[in-house]
């Protein structure tokens, strides 16, 4: 399918709708193995509200959500330091991760994340084709950098 005119892209940010569900609801496990699972129905939750929330007229003809692929980016090899004073990733959170993505793909929703590239790198990227190709665009995500991009056809909410 192509993208142009009359067309509306969601850039879902799911790197930051993942934290968020961790953060914000208590710790759930799956009862067969005991697999954390309570920031993927979080994530899962979020993203049905969105998708129910968005619909008629202003719904969007294309969708997708976007993670973090890793922790390493050129950003690194630039800087050794970039985010050096992070802590590493909690491990009932990492192992959530690709159940986000199955649970992305689930919802039949493009799920994208690039070895390399930050999760906001590609909606940058994807957000700037969008407009060119004389869409429209709405970034969901909480990551204020991504407010630079805020113009004629690219809105953030």
């Amino acid at each position: 399918m192509s993208f142009g005119k009359g067309h509306h892209l969601h850039l879902i940010d799911g790197s930051a709708f993942i934290f968020r569900a961790y953060h914000a609801l208590p710790p759930l496990t799956r009862k067969s193995d005991g697999l954390p699972v309570g920031a993927v129905a979080g994530f899962c939750n979020m993203l049905w509200k969105m998708i129910e929330e968005n619909t008629g007229p202003d719904a969007p003809t294309h969708a997708a959500v976007i993670f973090d692929k890793g922790s390493h980016t050129f950003r690194n090899d630039l800087y050794p330091a970039y985010k050096g004073n992070r802590p590493e990733l909690p491990e009932d959170l990492r192992l959530q991760m690709p159940l986000t993505r199955e649970a992305t793909r689930a919802f039949n929703i493009a799920c994208e994340e690039m070895e390399g590239f930050e999760a906001d790198d590609i909606i940058a990227t994807l957000a700037c084709q969008a407009r060119r190709s004389g869409g429209r665009v709405t970034i969901i995500s909480s990551d204020k950098d991504l407010m630079q991009l805020v113009g004629e056809g690219v809105e953030m909410f």
